[in-house]
Parts: structure tokens; sequence; C-alpha cells
């Protein structure tokens, strides 16, 4: 099938001087001899050329396209596992924002119980300050009192020693008046437990 097919293009392709080189016949003329050589040399020229020239030409396009399905499917291969890494590093970035967030929150927890301690920490010590005040304050209060008294019991002393115009023993009214301060006293922190109260 194949013959008949190359014999019929060999004819075609051959030129026209040819076919009317042996005196006449015109222009379809056909020399059998002439085109049994044609044909010949062409199914040998078409061997040589498949045996030497095509098989190799056709091996290194074989080759050629092998090299590249290997080359789709090493791409296929890279695409999956870029796909991969790339999930994966999704994966990653989200874990890492939730675990910012868990720290964000942990940092908030943390200083929200700093600021109460802090604030529990400085009415413990504004107590202490107040309370230390307070003693200060009682102790102060106390030794004025107790200046006032002095004082007090040297001016009564002076008053009473100029109204009498004689000098009294100074030590036992001293004592005297100081006895009545204290029973004065005494009185005055009785009925301050009641008026608080």
């Amino acid at each position: 099938m194949k013959i008949p097919a190359v014999a019929s293009l060999a004819l075609l392709a051959t030129p026209l001087p040819l076919l009317a080189a042996n005196g006449g016949g015109g222009l379809f003329a056909i020399d059998p001899g002439l085109s049994f050589w044609t044909i010949v040399i062409f199914l040998l020229v078409l061997f040589v050329l498949g045996k030497f020239a095509w098989r190799p030409m056709l091996g290194l396009m074989e080759e050629r396209e092998a090299g590249i399905r290997r080359s789709i499917d090493e791409a296929r291969e890279m695409r999956a596992e870029s796909e991969k890494l790339l999930e994966e590093h999704r994966k990653q970035l989200a874990e890492a924002r939730r675990e910012a967030q868990e720290l964000v929150a942990e940092g908030r927890e943390v200083g929200e119980r700093v600021r109460r301690e802090a604030e529990a920490n400085a009415r413990e010590e504004a107590e202490r300050i107040l309370e230390g005040a307070r003693r200060e304050i009682e102790r102060e209060r106390d030794r004025a009192l107790e200046t006032i008294r002095t004082e007090a019991v040297d001016l009564a002393l002076a008053a009473a020693a100029q109204l009498l115009d004689q000098k009294l023993d100074r030590e036992r009214d001293r004592a005297l008046i100081e006895g009545y301060l204290q029973q004065m006293e005494a009185e005055d922190e009785g009925a301050r437990p009641a008026a608080e109260a």
C-alpha cells in the first residue's frame, strides 16, 4: 500500500522534460524503464534514510519527549510539594497568630493581676502610714497635755502663792494638784467612750 503511493508521488515529482525526452508521447507519456529506476532509487534512498536517519531522529524525538514528560512530572511533583509546603506554612502562621493572641491575653491578665496587687499594696501602705500618723498624733497630744498640765500646775502654784503671799511646799502642792488633774482626766476619758458610741 505504501509503495504505489510512493511511486505515484515519485511520478508526479518527476520533471516534465524527463517524461518527454524519449521522443514523443507527449506530456503524459510514461517511460517504464526510467520510472522503474526512479522508483527503485527512491525506495533505496527511503530505506537508507529510514535505517540511518529516521530511527536516530525518532530516537532523539522519543528521548526529548521522555525528557519533557519527566520535566512535566517533576513540575507536577514540585507543584504538589509547594502546595503542601504552602498549606503547612498557612497552618504554622495560624498557629503563630493563635499563640500571639494567647500571649497578649496572658499579658493582659498578668498586667491586671499586677495592677490589683499594686493597689492592694498601696492601700496597705497607706493604712500603715495612717496608723503610724495616728499613733504619732496620739503621742504628740499626750505630750502636749502633759506639758499643759505641768504648766497649769506651775501657773496655779504661782497664782496661789501670790494670793496667799506665802511660799507653799512645792512638791506637796504639785502632788495634790496632779492628783486632782488625773481625777479629772479619768472622768473625761470615761465620758469620751460614751460620746463616741
